[in-house]
């Protein structure tokens, strides 16, 4: 087998869960047993997070019920920016208090509002109960938002993993149904193509790292309800035939990841189409390493650069 090189910091992450014996590989487990041993991994690889000037637990009305949110606020400014994140976990695993740490950071270093949604999981609920969670959540901060400081000009949505896949698939949904209007699409390293699983970095990394192809073809058969859902570009985007009229993106990639080809090949047809796009991909790195702030100082180098993104989006809009 060839020979990668990952980062020092992944290498130790990766020695640390080998060694503990950890548990088996999430295509053995059943979902409920998926968020028992992986659910607690992402908090405590998460750490603490940053300390801001208020969080607020709420819940809006959806589509199927109740929706939890989760409002990051950095500081007293009685109206903000606001991102909306989706967090990732293949559909299936992690919430709002797994990426909790990630979010305060963000917040942080945006000097945005974060609002982090608690979209319905599969296999409990299938496609496309969490896109409209995610579309009902972008509505609620368009619609409603004041009342919890957002500026409702001024919206972005951004998720990691299959939360990538939520704010690239809401942002073609928001297009499709002529609003609300969104200002950025932030996506780290977003499932974009469940349709097939052989590109390029598929192959070289199938069943290398934290992300093998065995579990994300767990994730999608548990998310999709059949194989034609593979094909839809609410669940693939990057089969979505026409991609002009999306907010402009910044797409950000782990080099050792299944996913990285397919996200290469977003970013370059989101170019053809005349949307404006940023590409990064972070040299040594593995899926998913954002989440993992105690472990990853590039995780912290890259959300910074996605909060450069996002204010640089934001500073040129003006406040409604």
């Amino acid at each position: 087998m060839e020979e990668i090189k990952v980062h020092p910091q992944a290498a130790a992450l990766l020695e640390e869960l080998a060694r503990g014996g950890g548990a088996p590989p999430i295509q053995e487990l059943t979902p409920e047993q998926a968020r028992k041993t992986r659910n607690p991994l992402f908090i405590r690889l998460g750490g603490t997070g940053t300390r801001l000037h208020r969080t607020e637990d709420l819940e809006i009305e959806g589509p199927g019920g109740p929706i939890p949110l989760r409002i990051y606020r950095p500081g007293p400014q009685e109206i903000l920016p606001v991102v909306v994140y989706f967090h990732g976990g293949g559909w299936v695993i992690c919430n709002i208090d797994t990426h909790d740490s990630l979010c305060r950071f963000l917040a942080h270093e945006t000097e945005t509002l974060v609002i982090s949604v608690g979209y319905r999981l599969a296999p409990e609920h299938k496609y496309p109960a969490a896109l409209e969670d995610a579309y009902a959540a972008i509505r609620w901060a368009h619609e409603s938002g004041k009342r919890v400081g957002a500026d409702p000009g001024r919206i972005a949505v951004a998720g990691d993993s299959a939360g990538g896949n939520l704010a690239a698939a809401v942002s073609l949904m928001a297009r499709d149904r002529g609003g609300p209007p969104l200002l950025c699409q932030v996506l780290m390293y977003p499932v974009l193509n469940v349709s097939r699983l052989d590109t390029g970095t598929y192959q070289t990394y199938a069943d290398r790292f934290i992300l093998t192809a065995s579990a994300m073809d767990y994730y999608r058969k548990h998310y999709a309800r059949d194989e034609q859902d593979f094909l839809d570009p609410y669940v693939s985007p990057l089969l979505a035939r026409d991609l002009r009229g999306l907010p402009p993106a910044f797409l950000a990639a782990a080099e050792h990841d299944v996913l990285t080809d397919e996200i290469a090949a977003y970013h370059e047809r989101l170019l053809e189409a005349g949307v404006p796009s940023a590409y990064r991909c972070y040299e040594g790195m593995i899926h998913p390493f954002f989440s993992f702030l105690t472990v990853f100082d590039t995780a912290r180098h890259a959300l910074s650069d996605v909060a450069a993104h996002l204010k640089d989006r934001f500073s040129n809009a003006p406040p409604v």
